[in-house]
């Protein structure tokens, strides 16, 4: 990740995530529970689906998608993240990985879905488009689709709003704007579709565009 990010504060979080979330409310947790069922409805996954989990965290997604009789591939750079998803997720194949680099070499070379909660936010919008933009080309089979969820807003003026809001507990970050990330999107050859789910987090669906 980013190096404003370390693992070591991760790590350190690992313990305590899944309560924090649970809370479902406040920043950055609010809707955070609509958020993840949000991205396995858009997904459509079917029974015996493969999915890619990028920035698995305690896996809390995954475990939506184990549930619907689908294969899980997840990475995370967090070893304690990745240590709680292993104790949920028995069948998944971990690995401690920065998501900017190679996958595995025993992981499946092309995935029915590629997932992702509350990760991209790490990452500039230029250094998003670039990496949602590889995975897609190189990761996913034909028909493939990619949804993210993450701290998320319509415009600057609804991130200002919430900011001022939350008063506290904001801590800034590389968090979406609807309005320039889909248009990054676009001129990157990609189709996506926004929604807002809570007041602080949205959902991408992607696909390929096709020629």
């Amino acid at each position: 990740m980013n190096d404003l990010f370390p693992p070591s504060e991760f790590d350190d979080w690992a313990p305590s995530y899944d309560q924090n979330a649970s809370t479902d409310q406040g920043f950055p947790f609010d809707g955070y529970s609509t958020m993840l069922r949000t991205i396995v409805q858009r997904s459509s996954p079917k029974a015996g689906n493969t999915v890619l989990d990028l920035g698995i965290g305690t896996g809390n997604l995954a475990l939506f998608f184990v549930e619907l009789g689908c294969g899980i591939w997840g990475v995370d750079f967090s070893t304690e993240m990745l240590k709680l998803a292993g104790k949920k997720l028995p069948t998944a194949s971990l690995a401690v990985r920065d998501l900017r680099d190679e996958l595995p070499a025993h992981f499946p070379l092309r995935f029915n879905h590629i997932v992702s909660a509350y990760t991209f936010h790490h990452f500039p919008l230029e250094e998003k488009v670039e990496l949602i933009q590889r995975l897609m080309t190189k990761r996913l089979l034909p028909g493939g689709v990619m949804v993210i969820g993450d701290i998320a807003f319509n415009d600057a003026a609804a991130e200002d709003a919430f900011r001022r809001e939350a008063g506290d507990e904001w801590e800034q970050e590389y968090y979406w704007l609807a309005n320039e990330s889909l248009s990054a999107l676009a001129d990157a050859g990609l189709d996506a579709v926004y929604e807002q789910v809570s007041s602080c987090a949205g959902v991408y669906t992607l696909r390929l565009r096709e020629e």
